[in-house]
């Protein structure tokens, strides 16, 4: 029996994805769990596999193109089988009409696949409507068979009053669908009614921009203004215009999102890196032993982290509109670059639970997972936390951006030979700067430097994180 397939929910956040690439070809045999096809969320690039053996006999969704979750993307079935009822299209002549529509109410759901009018005429089996209700039906591209049983008229016919009705009740599910839930918020909080906000996402959708362009119209009009270039400039033959799509728009719209939203405020502190390093030389062993991996600094860091924020909950917190969730649990995301296509940041959950050999496992099978773009949805979701090491291209100092909803995240920098005062003496010392960006909507500078100063404590002290 064929089986139309739909967009899974890859996440708990997922509302669409992108179809990047068929692996199979219309016609061709597809095995139960084989991979079908590969969607790119906010998050991540997934493989979606097949949830039962056929042909593929219609790709209802092409490549790039962007649907949203449980939407219709493909049509599984033998080769010779009669597909036209899930294409949405009349049933076959055989086959009688329901009473009601109930078996449409799938494509109700989603009347940017319902498809265009066929006019079938008032024979016998066909829906029973007048010359004004097909005429108006046409004009709004609404399938008159989907009124079958709802006609108000004499003996029950369809009449343009029902068709009227039944748009507007189309428009009205379409319009509520098509708002994203941050979108909704924004609306919500400034008192702006989201049916009269035109969309600009994909087929319509009223993202948080276009709410943001209503509420501040002359906000949004300088900042075009600002962007818009002052000056043309020439064409150079050997320049590369690359356009920002993918994973790297992405990230340029989580990025800039975040810029424009959060407050951000960054703290510097130097850290004494010399009894870190003996301690990592004195547990590499063991660990490598028992857990297969070599302890990095960013192990030992992000671990003395997670330790920190157990006694600063604001600094793991969310903020989602006007409610802040202290967090007691640490999911700590660790940015990992893909290079020229962006960068991912992986979540390792209960980090405040696990021992510094279980976190360095974790976040190794996370990394290589990233790098080769197998993580799954709930990898790179739940994050509470999030640390950022630039210290390996000898980076002194930098101003993190805030992975939202997340009140903050830690910037590492390079270790360096620095002389300090030690005892009022000059010294040589590994010295390493901690930069913690936090949002300042949902915590102040006092319990953000607070944060600061014990962790760098703990890593001055590395055996405290266990205390």
């Amino acid at each position: 029996m064929a089986t139309r397939l739909e967009l899974p929910a890859l996440g708990n956040s997922m509302e669409e994805g992108t179809i990047t690439r068929w692996f199979k070809a219309e016609g061709e045999e597809v095995q139960k769990g084989e991979a079908l096809y590969e969607v790119m969320t906010d998050k991540v690039n997934m493989e979606v596999e097949s949830p039962t053996s056929g042909t593929l006999r219609k790709i209802l969704a092409d490549a790039d193109a962007t649907v949203p979750v449980n939407a219709p993307v493909a049509i599984l079935g033998a080769p010779d089988e009669d597909i036209s009822a899930l294409l949405g299209g009349p049933p076959p002549e055989a086959s009688p009409v329901p009473n009601s529509v109930e078996d449409g109410a799938e494509d109700r759901r989603l009347p940017t696949l319902m498809p265009s009018l066929r006019d079938a005429g008032d024979a016998p089996g066909r829906v029973f409507a007048s010359p004004r209700a097909r005429r108006y039906a046409d004009e709004c591209g609404v399938d008159i068979t989907l009124l079958a049983g709802r006609g108000t008229g004499v003996d029950g016919r369809v009449v343009e009053a029902d068709v009227v009705a039944f748009y507007e009740e189309q428009q009205a599910q379409r319009k509520a669908q098509r708002v994203s839930p941050l979108a909704a918020r924004v609306a919500a909080a400034h008192g702006v009614p989201v049916a009269e906000v035109p969309g600009s996402g994909p087929r319509g959708k009223v993202t948080h921009e276009d709410v943001r362009r209503v509420v501040q119209p002359e906000l949004v009009a300088v900042e075009a203004l600002q962007a818009a270039p002052l000056l043309s400039v020439p064409a150079e033959e050997e320049a590369t215009v690359i356009k920002l799509t993918g994973m790297r728009k992405m990230v340029a719209d989580a990025v800039a999102r975040s810029a424009q939203t959060a407050p951000h405020v960054t703290l510097t502190l130097a850290a004494d890196m010399g009894e870190a390093t003996r301690f990592r030389q004195q547990v590499l062993p063991a660990i490598e032993k028992t857990h297969g991996v070599r302890v990095s600094f960013t192990d030992i860091i992000a671990k003395a982290a997670a330790r920190t924020l157990q006694d600063q909950p604001y600094l793991n917190s969310t903020l989602n509109g006007s409610e802040i969730t202290l967090h007691k649990r640490v999911h700590l995301g660790v940015a990992v670059s893909l290079g020229t296509e962006g960068l991912i940041v992986p979540v390792v959950k209960d980090a405040q639970a696990k021992s510094l050999g279980e976190f360095s496992a974790a976040l190794k099978g996370l990394v290589a997972k990233a790098k080769e773009g197998k993580l799954a949805s709930d990898e790179v979701t739940g994050g509470t936390f999030s640390l950022t090491n630039l210290g390996t291209f000898g980076i002194t100092q930098f101003n993190p951006i805030i992975n939202p909803p997340q009140a903050a995240i830690l910037g590492v920098c390079a270790i360096q030979d620095t002389i300090v005062p030690v005892d009022g003496q000059p010294q040589v010392r590994p010295m390493m700067n901690l930069c913690l960006s936090f949002d300042h909507r949902v915590t102040d500078g006092a319990p953000a430097a607070a944060f600061l100063a014990r962790l760098k404590e703990i890593l001055e002290q590395p055996y405290l994180m266990f205390a």
